[in-house]
């Protein structure tokens, strides 16, 4: 498994990493999907507070423990649960993201996390504040680096060329090629992106004929579009999970591909698709195949 540089920071994280959130919340049924990861040379994995109130970050604490100096752990802070109910609320407040860390780190089982990002963001946040609580939690070795996870131009590209921040998670993919627009921005930043959305719910893999069928199309694909681009895309390349994967990875901004995994064989499926996917250089078709559409809000 290759690796690549976390924006300009010393931090060096696996081309494909595993989305957490869509783990089993059974310790049982998780772990060997993380044994497979880490076997596979995977060590870039990403959490967040919010994810089953906690539990998803309790149980990678539990499964990377004997594992710590060889993985990276990335979490996430700011969407703060409502006491007693299901639902949550924006708290981007210094003193909130100080209790949130404090607690992420007793459910992940270790003294700091490498990578604590913002889960979103909007204009009107307190962004002085919220670098300065980010640069703070750094400099005392509570994280050894910070970033943000969001789709919204007009936060995160201010929150990039304000801060040290080294990365943006982003929804990205051959049918989400927004973000592109902004590869430049971003790269100038020092920052690089994990990708998320990578495969698209499935429509980027080889099971893309029956989840295209059972959709009502995708973003600003209709049903006929989405059917027809995904058509031309295999008699182009015959394997779209591994071209998936190979376009997003051509983008030297990009520093790894963030993948969930429910089960150990879509884990599998996923490492295939990788391995495969080196084969694969020229992304020329793809121009004529797919939408480059952009953001249309929040710039």
């Amino acid at each position: 498994m290759k690796k690549r540089k976390l924006g300009n920071s010393e931090i060096e994280i696996s081309e494909i990493s595993l989305g957490c959130m869509s783990l089993p919340t059974s310790l049982t049924d998780a772990k060997p999907i993380v044994e497979t990861a880490l076997h596979a040379g995977v060590n870039y994995f990403d959490t967040a507070d919010l994810y089953d109130k906690g539990i998803n970050e309790e149980l990678v604490g539990e499964l990377l423990k004997p594992h710590r100096q060889d993985v990276i752990i990335a979490t996430k802070v700011g969407n703060r649960w409502n006491p007693g109910e299901d639902g949550w609320h924006w708290d981007p407040s210094p003193s909130h993201i100080e209790n949130a860390l404090k607690m992420s780190l007793k459910r992940l089982k270790t003294d700091y996390i490498d990578v604590y990002q913002l889960h979103g963001g909007t204009i009107d946040d307190p962004w002085d504040d919220i670098i300065e609580t980010f640069e703070r939690l750094k400099k005392e070795g509570y994280i050894r680096q910070y970033g943000i996870s969001s789709i919204r131009p007009n936060v995160f590209t201010s929150f990039l060329q304000q801060s040290n921040a080294v990365s943006n998670m982003m929804q990205y993919s051959l049918l989400d090629r927004r973000p592109e627009e902004w590869f430049d921005d971003i790269a100038e930043s020092n920052a690089s992106i994990v990708t998320r959305g990578s495969i698209a719910k499935g429509l980027l893999t080889n099971e893309w004929p029956r989840r295209a069928e059972n959709s009502n199309g995708y973003l600003t694909y209709s049903k006929e579009e989405l059917t027809k681009a995904l058509t031309e895309l295999q008699n182009e390349y015959e394997d779209i999970h591994a071209l998936s994967l190979a376009y997003n990875l051509s983008h030297p901004v990009v520093a790894s591909t963030v993948i969930g995994a429910s089960s150990q064989q879509q884990l599998i499926e996923n490492i295939k698709a990788y391995e495969k996917s080196r084969s694969i250089h020229d992304f020329s078709p793809i121009q004529q195949i797919t939408k480059k559409d952009i953001y249309s809000e929040h710039r």
